[in-house]
């Protein structure tokens, strides 16, 4: 690249910020490692609250309880279940240590299986694959050796050996849910030497996850902890967020997120938190309260460095719960700030908005491959001007390259005559060199946040769009939309005027290939929004090059009329 061709090395930039953004998640969060944390949560190492300080804890204190690694908290089995919570949707299981062993979603966009791709079809014919897979039955979102939802530790070490051995006892042993009724009750009791702890909760139904709410008593004020569970395995996805997101009044007013392989183990406090959730890409696992003053959270790492919430307590408590996929609006519906559970990274601020429109157009038009579609029109339509300017203004510079080639070789050997000769050859001609590029530039962070709110919408989840597109959530099965893009994405780079040189040229040749083996495995839903993008970009090239047309045929008349009037003269 030359050294004096400054639009050319911000046009590389922009290549290769686009391309940061499609192997980002290879190799920052890579699929191998995730595997690796799921198995981690689900063969976890507990580690214990600090009951010594409300604060970012340096080390642990003396009198952190502990459980042996034969205690029953490290273990559930089916034979530990006391109560069963069931509805069309969801089905609970609690155990005989009081906690919400495990959730089931039951609705069949969580449990259909996976689209199979053209080549597993093929395999079939020839022997070579596994039969189609089936349906799952329910789909369980816990690990069971975990820590677990409503998992109790106290601080004194005599009263928290004898709760890890003694079993709760409950008033109902199954309970049915049913729409449009009322709350259904279950307390759950249990029994210690000079003490008493009862935990009542209330279920409510819902079409899509559990929704409770929670009341400890104690028949005596005691220190202990409360943990909102672990973070779901349901989707071992390695590309998205897992571990766990609250908000902290008391230490910055803003979102803390602590990702598996981040916690510390010494922990760290957070006052004033009005929620804390447990997350992986599609689902969540969450205690709050509407109270303003909040909780104190302590999240402590356990031998992995995985996160486990702990909610910091000495007296009786009220609480509320939800437990299964993020889905915005049902998080709004049960406490607005909830919504912060649904976690876009660093440019959330920015991706909620465009999220909420997405899904605006989704009740305007009833499908969300269509919704996707409307979109890209309306961003695209909002980034036309800045998308014109920089067409136009590589237009320009594209005119230039035989004067600037010129002035390139006539002071090759002097460095500043060159530069100084170029930009009064940029300011005559009302050229800006890098006015192409700095709109690109501008453009990235709503490509960004568009990928990350497709990307991690549980919304998306077995939604269809046309005849063989099931799931926008997945790659599509048969590459048909990649190649698409790919093909889309080569004639718009035909179409849009450069300045750059034969070797750079090449290079760009590649980027819609590069770009088809890379979105391959992206779920569809992005790869439909990238190659509409590309469509509408080829559309409105065409435009605004029939605009350079008829301005140049308006100029060469012009040059024709002023020529024939000096003869004349």
């Amino acid at each position: 690249m030359r050294k004096d061709d400054t639009n050319s090395r911000v046009l590389m930039a922009v290549v290769v910020s686009f391309i940061f953004i499609i192997v980002y998640s290879y190799f920052v969060q890579d699929p191998s490692k995730q595997a690796k944390s799921n198995q981690a949560v689900t063969n976890t190492t507990e580690s214990n609250p600090d009951f010594s300080k409300n604060a970012d804890t340096s080390a642990p204190a003396a009198n952190v309880p502990s459980v042996s690694s034969q205690s029953p908290f490290q273990n559930v089995s089916t034979g530990t279940i006391i109560a069963r919570v069931v509805s069309d949707s969801v089905e609970v299981e609690i155990d005989h240590l009081g906690r919400i062993a495990q959730v089931y979603l039951k609705d069949k966009k969580f449990t259909a299986p996976r689209q199979e791709g053209i080549f597993t079809h093929i395999g079939r014919l020839f022997g070579m694959a596994k039969e189609s897979a089936k349906p799952l039955e329910k789909l369980p979102l816990l690990a069971s050796n975990a820590i677990l939802p409503l998992e109790v530790r106290f601080q004194d070490q005599v009263l928290n050996n004898a709760a890890s051995i003694t079993p709760y006892k409950a008033s109902s042993s199954y309970i049915a849910l049913e729409e449009n009724n009322s709350a259904h009750t279950l307390v759950l009791t249990q029994t210690l030497p000079n003490f008493v702890i009862t935990k009542t909760l209330q279920f409510y139904y819902d079409s899509d996850g559990l929704k409770y709410s929670l009341d400890i008593s104690l028949s005596t004020p005691k220190p202990y902890a409360l943990s909102s569970g672990m973070r779901p395995t349901a989707d071992d996805d390695g590309y998205a967020f897992h571990g766990v997101v609250l908000k902290s009044y008391g230490v910055k007013g803003t979102i803390e997120k602590i990702e598996d392989k981040d916690a510390k183990t010494s922990g760290v406090f957070y006052p004033e938190a009005p929620f804390v959730s447990a997350s992986d890409r599609y689902f969540t696992t969450l205690l709050f309260t509407r109270n303003a003053q909040g909780m104190g959270v302590q999240v402590i790492g356990d031998q992995n460095k995985n996160p486990i919430p702990y909610i910091m307590l000495d007296s009786d408590i009220a609480l509320e719960g939800y437990i299964g996929p993020k889905n915005y609006q049902l998080l709004k519906s049960i406490y607005e700030p909830l919504t912060d559970v649904v976690e876009y990274g660093i440019i959330t601020f920015f991706a909620k908005p465009v999220f909420v429109l997405l899904e605006w157009l989704y009740m305007l038009m009833g499908n969300w491959g269509w919704a996707i579609v409307g979109l890209t029109i309306i961003v695209r339509i909002l980034l036309f001007p800045l998308s014109y300017k920089g067409i136009m203004s590589m237009q320009k510079l594209k005119d230039l390259t035989p004067k600037m080639k010129e002035i390139q070789e006539q002071y090759k050997g002097d460095p500043q005559k060159l530069q100084a000769h170029l930009m009064q050859l940029y300011k005559k001609h009302g050229a800006n060199p890098l006015g192409g590029c700095l709109p690109l530039i501008l453009q990235i962070p709503v490509f960004f946040a568009i990928y990350r709110v497709l990307y991690n919408a549980v919304e998306l989840k077995s939604s269809e769009w046309i005849f063989w597109i099931h799931d926008l959530s997945v790659m599509d099965p048969y590459f048909i939309l990649p190649i698409l893009m790919g093909i889309s994405m080569y004639i718009q780079q035909a179409l849009t005027p450069n300045t750059l040189d034969p070797v750079q040229a090449r290079l760009f040749k590649l980027l819609p290939i590069i770009f088809t083996i890379f979105l391959i495995t992206f779920p569809a839903g992005l790869v439909l929004y990238w190659t509409v993008n590309n469509i509408f970009a080829i559309g409105m090239q065409l435009m605004i090059n029939k605009i350079i047309d008829k301005r140049r045929e308006n100029e060469i008349i012009k040059h024709h009329k002023h020529t024939k009037a000096n003869k004349e003269i």
